[in-house]
Parts: structure tokens; sequence; C-alpha cells
């Protein structure tokens, strides 16, 4: 597997922004079409793999014929340990933090890669790049992610969140930390998730996000 550990995320322009986002979709909408086909072929044959394993085994082959795979031993190298929660085992190397995701809350590898495009759509100053995907060989298969690293932060507050939200056009719900607008409905923006720098500016780095719908409105 190959990557490039030097390269600070924001020095890359909106051009190659705007092209890691289509790879990404790209690379979702593949193994999708994979899963869907061998589904579709073993239909009459056993019943008793969940949706959930056949992804598993298709990205798994997808990674090593691409080269985009590391074996979870060596993936342990990639960074000093930063701070992880259910989901993401974090590294840090010099100003990057990559992220290695369990998939435990994303329902499978393409619904988490289409959240990631969604993330970078919304929030391009913490812009998500996709590294490889990391894991024990026949067991399991981790996304691994990349984002520049927020120095010198602290968690922001209640009210800075509403209002950072606000300012980018998104209405707050009834439900804490969850936001939408034309286009988007975004939840679970809280302080574990967003940050402050020393200057004062926020980044969500973390949230869940979903397609806007028509309906949301009239129900909360």
């Amino acid at each position: 597997m190959k990557y490039d550990l030097s390269e600070s995320i924001s020095q890359r322009s909106s051009g190659e922004k705007d092209a890691e986002n289509h790879r990404i979709k790209k690379i979702a909408d593949e193994l999708r079409r994979r899963c869907q086909l061998y589904e579709e072929e073993s239909r009459n044959g056993k019943s008793n793999v969940t949706h959930f394993e056949i992804e598993q085994r298709i990205v798994e082959k997808y990674a090593k014929d691409n080269d985009i795979w590391l074996p979870m031993d060596e993936a342990f190298n990639i960074g000093m340990p930063g701070p992880s929660g259910n989901e993401n085992y974090t590294f840090i190397n010099n100003d990057i933090i990559f992220k290695i995701n369990n998939l435990l809350n994303s329902g499978g590898v393409s619904n988490l890669l289409d959240k990631i495009v969604l993330h970078n759509t919304i929030f391009p100053e913490t812009f998500y790049y996709f590294v490889g995907f990391a894991g024990y060989d026949g067991r399991s298969v981790m996304p691994i992610l990349q984002q520049d690293l927020i120095k010198q932060a602290i968690p922001a507050t209640s009210i800075e969140i509403d209002t950072y939200m606000s300012a980018i056009g998104f209405t707050k719900s009834d439900n804490d930390g969850k936001y939408y607008n034309d286009s988007f409905i975004v939840w679970d923006v809280v302080p574990r998730n967003v940050l402050k720098d020393k200057d004062g500016d926020i980044y969500v780095i973390d949230a869940e996000i979903s397609l806007y719908l028509s309906n949301y409105k009239s129900n909360n």
C-alpha cells in the first residue's frame, strides 16, 4: 500500500478536493455494484451470509487488487496513537490525523464513504481524504481516512455550535445537535465532535449526515 504522510490536506487545491470526492464516490458505487452483483448471482444459493459479510470480503479483494490494503498489524505504525472513540482508532503523524473506522455505526463501507462525501461537501475545512483499508485477512475490513490535525483545540460549546451552524445556513431542530437545510440533515453535532482552535474558529470534525427528507420539517 502506498500513501503520502507528508502533505497537509489544507495545502491542496479545491480542484484536487473535488477530484478526491469524485474518487471516493466512484469507489463507493463500485463496491455497491459488486455487492449487488454477488447477491444476485448467489440468490439461489446459501442465504445465511449477511450483506455486511459479503461486503467485507468484496472490499478486501478490491483493496488488495488496487494496492490500498494495509494489514492491521502495520496500520498501528502509521502514527502515534491518538484519542479514540467507539468508531475510530486514531493516529497522529505530523499535521495529519488518521482514522481507522470500525464501521460500528456506519452500516458498512459504502455507506461510510457516501457520508464522507457529504461531510466534505458541507464541512470542507475538515475535509476527509480516503487512504485505503486496514484489516485482518479474511476477518475484518476497516476504512482508513485522514484529516488535517486541528492544533491547540478544545471542544466548542453548544452555543458556539448553534451559531456556527446557523452561519453556514442550517436551521436547528428540536433535537439537540441536529440541524437541517434544504439539502441535508446533520446530527450528532455536539461538543465531542466539534472543535474550536486558539483563534476561535470552529471545526466540525465528525457528524452524522443524510440527504434532506421532504417531510423532515413536519416531523421535527
